[in-house]
């Protein structure tokens, strides 16, 4: 009878210890399709999704195949040359039927502080070569006839653009004196001013020219060389 429960005892003894053993183990083997299942969402998320760090370097080389062109400037991005804007041509009135040999040009002296009060210029000149008019600016001038763009204006002395130079030279005619200034820009020359007068009046003259530089020029010696001062009152009025 005392071996038979001692025989029970142990049984339960044994059954115990075999159930707490079998109630520590169970979770393992619980959380064994948690872990795959953790493992398995990181593998797709790896695939899916884009590397955590990407490189911030810019990509410098070119796909084999792609062709490449270089940007060609556009034609608003050349640099023209400036160019001297013309001036407008002059209106000369129509020739008069046979004109006399000379007609006269009086006016105002461009130098007033250093002429005498009271007096004007007077020059005379060939009508069949000159025509009296106004510049563009609108003053009293003398158009060339057959030298287009050759134009005798009165003028001042002003300043001049850094790129000009001037050239003096002295014309004596006998009666008056001009200092001569031969204005180039760039070596090219511009216009020419006989400034002087017969001690009397003292005024300015500006010679223009495009073309027949020369022939302007000797000509407009012509006229000027004939410089003289008269008193207002036989003075020509001004047109």
């Amino acid at each position: 009878m005392i071996q038979r429960i001692l025989l029970i005892l142990i049984l339960g003894l044994v059954m115990t210890s075999c159930g707490g053993a079998a109630a520590t183990q169970a979770p393992p083997a619980t959380q064994a399709p948690a872990a795959t299942q953790t493992a398995a969402t990181a593998t797709e998320a790896s695939a899916t999704q884009p590397p955590a760090i990407q490189s911030l370097e810019p990509r410098t080389s070119v796909p084999q195949g792609t062709e490449t062109s270089t940007p060609k400037p556009s034609q608003t991005q050349s640099l023209s040359t400036p160019t001297d804007t013309p001036l407008p041509t002059l209106a000369l009135p129509t020739e008069v039927i046979n004109p006399p040999a000379k007609l006269a040009w009086d006016g105002v002296p461009t130098y007033p502080s250093e002429s005498t009060p009271g007096y004007r210029f007077r020059v005379t000149y060939d009508p069949e070569l000159w025509a009296l008019t106004t510049d563009q600016f609108g003053f009293p001038a003398l158009g060339h006839r057959n030298i287009p763009g050759c134009v005798i204006s009165v003028t001042s002395g002003h300043g001049l653009p850094a790129n000009m130079t001037v050239d003096h030279d002295v014309l004596y005619t006998g009666k008056v004196t001009f200092d001569v200034g031969r204005v180039s820009e760039n070596g090219a020359l511009k216009f020419v001013t006989y400034t002087g007068g017969d001690g009397t009046i003292i005024t300015g003259f500006q010679v223009t020219f495009e073309d027949q530089v020369d022939e302007c020029l000797a000509d407009t010696v012509t006229v000027i060389s004939t410089l003289t001062s008269v008193p207002v009152s036989q003075a020509t009025p001004q047109p």
